[in-house]
């Protein structure tokens, strides 16, 4: 839909705009894998798992003492890390991951980062990894999960980018669609009621001063346009135990390949 006549609409049919803003909020548009990715997947073994109204389609690559869990971040799905899964391999490391409800090979259906939460804290008490992975707005997922499983024991956790405040997400939706603050404020509203929580109170920047992973390292691109780099400034300053590696030329998306990046990120997690 044109984003000016969504901002005219706004003014004029505020509540149906708002159905609109709310449907592309919850139901995650995921992009096809490539082959390579595909042929990484296909090598795993995975199964189904029942999760709330979905089912969760999980992977696994080898054994290990070593256990990491890769969380994919909102509208992506554990194809994603494909260039990465192989160099954890050679190291030694079992690798697990999985698609969220709606993303990936998951069945879909409307769903929320709240959803997303509770399937990375399902995953943190069944996989019990030591160590973690994560991709853009999975840093907001995994960082909430372990504020509420204090228990969870991770030794090192890599974010290759991560946000800082989920309304973050509900900004982007709205710069994509063109509609008004007005009915900005409605859907985060309807977000409110239908999930019981407020989006507006999640910021990774506060929940990580509570956390007691041993050591953490952030990725981010100095000209990421997706996720800009003082929202992960903002999460590194506020976490004793990070570390903040800037690169350039690999974006938000491209960071995932990126030669340096999984080089170094290997020698983090095996140091």
């Amino acid at each position: 839909m044109n984003k000016k006549l969504v901002k005219l609409a706004s003014s004029l049919f505020p509540k149906q705009i708002e159905n609109f803003a709310y449907k592309q909020l919850m139901n995650p548009q995921v992009r096809k894998l490539r082959e390579r990715e595909m042929e990484v997947l296909d090598s795993a073994s995975s199964k189904m798992v029942d999760f709330k109204d979905f089912q969760l389609k999980t992977y696994s690559w080898g054994q290990s003492s070593k256990r990491v869990l890769l969380i994919h971040g909102w509208e992506g799905q554990a194809g994603n890390f494909a260039s990465l899964i192989p160099k954890l391999r050679e190291v030694g490391f079992e690798v697990m991951a999985f698609d969220a409800p709606s993303h990936g090979f998951s069945t879909k259906g409307p769903t929320s980062i709240f959803d997303f939460i509770e399937a990375v804290e399902k995953f943190l008490r069944e996989f019990q990894p030591q160590f973690l992975v994560s991709h853009s707005f999975g840093g907001v997922a995994t960082t909430y999960a372990l504020s509420q499983n204090p228990d969870v024991n991770i030794e090192k956790y890599l974010l290759l980018t991560t946000p800082d405040k989920f309304s973050q997400r509900i900004d982007v939706v709205a710069e994509q669609t063109g509609i008004t603050e007005r009915v900005k404020a409605g859907l985060i509203n309807r977000l409110k009621e239908e999930t019981g929580q407020d989006p507006l109170a999640f910021s990774v920047s506060n929940i990580v001063k509570t956390l007691t992973v041993k050591k953490v390292l952030i990725f981010h691109d100095k000209n990421d346009k997706v996720i800009p780099l003082f929202q992960s400034e903002a999460v590194h300053d506020n976490w004793d135990a990070s570390t903040l590696r800037i690169v350039e030329n690999t974006g938000h998306f491209r960071i995932l390949g990126s030669p340096e990046v999984l080089d170094e990120a290997i020698e983090f997690l095996t140091a």
